[in-house]
């Protein structure tokens, strides 16, 4: 693969490369429509043409812009629900798999902040990088014997958040139908998260207290941090061996192993939710291997989201399945939760009273039982055909879609993740409250 010398910073730069991304997407339309006129393709070849040369087109370059506009690509590849199989798969390799950086900007890095080459610092340092996804890289090294990662941030990521969010912020509006007025709190929400990913002193602090705060969980292992060899733009921890989450999930697997894994995942983050109040908010198989002895790894803790107690506590009344049977309490939840407004038109309440009723019975089904059976398929294609009834609903048209509290963003690209990841494993018979047997 090839490295980067150079990554686009400034405002012109980035809206240049996406310009011509916008350019080439339009071509494909053109052959697209000559496929039909002609008769080259029928309907269906014609257009899965057309997301696979829209898709293998942005993500080329989005992968080289990097930062906060790729970070977008990797939330949109856990949405199988929302895009075209194509944009999926093109999408879910920013999750580990783009350009990296070339040698000598990685030495850059490191002279700006320790005065230093790598190889002056550590017994050994790989020059290529071994992982290269949104925000950072990853390069082996070696340092009195023991076998160390070394994650370095791409340079002008932190900067250009702004910038990008701006350039985004429109196609998600009128992706997700939100109004301008209103709808501040949302981008805000998105945009101190990136800052927050970005700050690697930041990400120190919660990596190693995730890590003890999670030791005693059975199955699952944490790296050991090294502060001595960290800094705002370098993270240094163990080296973790083990496969991609994605790699492991290809392999034949027993049905045994599977659910261990699928319980180990869930555990991690049922604990994290009731007990710590706190969320590590991306799960996505970049952030996780598999040990040889099926072990759990967890590998980075960039995105963390704190629950506020005036959120959580409606949050999770709502999952239980006598308050959603119950109109009242179902209501007085919705409103605590801003998902329905003082302002809104009878229509508005009694419309997304409905669509909340029906997501929450069936997002919620897993915390009603005992035990959940993530391999079930039916359960999947009913949330793929929820979101497709509602997206295509006339009714939408002219009403404030800007529902819900802030909170709801990263939560439920959370459960989204963590739902498609439990799936992908197609873990079966997870025990839903198994985490109170760790609370110490």
């Amino acid at each position: 693969m090839k490295t980067l010398d150079k990554i686009p910073t400034g405002k012109l730069e980035r809206t240049g490369s996406l310009l011509k991304a916008g350019a080439k997407v339009g071509v494909n339309y053109i052959k697209y429509y000559g496929n039909k006129i002609t008769k080259d393709k029928n309907e269906d070849d014609a257009r899965k043409t057309l997301n696979e040369d829209n898709a293998a087109d942005i993500y080329d370059s989005l992968k080289e812009l990097k930062g906060s506009a790729l970070k977008v690509a990797q939330m949109l590849s856990m949405e199988k629900n929302i895009l075209p199989q194509a944009y999926v798969e093109k999408f879910s390799l920013s999750q580990f798999s783009v350009p990296p950086l070339s040698g000598a900007l990685v030495k850059k890095t490191f002279r700006k902040y320790f005065g230093k080459n790598p190889e002056e610092i550590f017994d050994a340092f790989s020059a290529e990088s071994v992982n290269a996804a949104s925000i950072g890289q990853v390069h082996k090294a070696k340092k009195e014997g023991k076998n160390l990662a070394v994650k370095i941030q791409y340079p002008g990521v932190r900067e250009s958040i702004s910038s990008d969010l701006k350039l985004v912020k429109p196609i998600a509006m009128k992706m997700f139908n939100i109004r301008k007025e209103g709808s501040e709190s949302y981008f805000q929400e998105v945009e101190n998260k990136l800052f927050e990913e970005t700050d690697y002193n930041l990400e120190l602090q919660r990596s190693q207290h995730f890590s003890k705060e999670c030791k005693h969980l059975p199955n699952i292992l944490f790296p050991e941090y090294y502060p001595e060899f960290s800094c705002e733009k370098i993270i240094t921890m163990d080296w973790m061996s083990g496969k991609h989450f994605s790699e492991f999930i290809q392999q034949k697997n027993s049905q045994e192993q599977l659910n261990k894994i699928g319980q180990t995942l869930w555990d991690f983050y049922m604990y994290q939710m009731h007990i710590l109040k706190q969320v590590h908010a991306d799960p996505h198989p970049g952030n996780f291997l598999v040990s040889e002895n099926l072990n759990l790894l967890a590998i980075d803790f960039g995105c963390i989201k704190e629950i506020p107690a005036d959120f959580y506590i409606p949050y999770f009344e709502l999952a239980k399945k006598e308050n959603l049977n119950n109109p009242e309490i179902f209501k007085e939840k919705l409103y605590q939760l801003e998902i329905l407004r003082d302002d809104d038109s009878p229509k508005e309440s009694a419309f997304f009273t409905q669509l909340f009723y029906e997501l929450l019975e069936l997002f919620t089904r897993p915390f009603n039982s005992e035990k959940f059976d993530f391999s079930d398929e039916g359960f999947f294609q009913e949330i793929a055909d929820l979101g497709q009834r509602y997206a295509k609903l006339s009714d939408m048209k002219g009403m404030n879609a800007n529902r819900g509290s802030k909170h709801f963003i990263y939560l439920n690209r959370t459960f989204f993740g963590l739902y498609n990841m439990m799936h992908d494993l197609k873990s079966k018979d997870t025990i839903i409250n198994n985490y109170k047997n760790f609370i110490l």
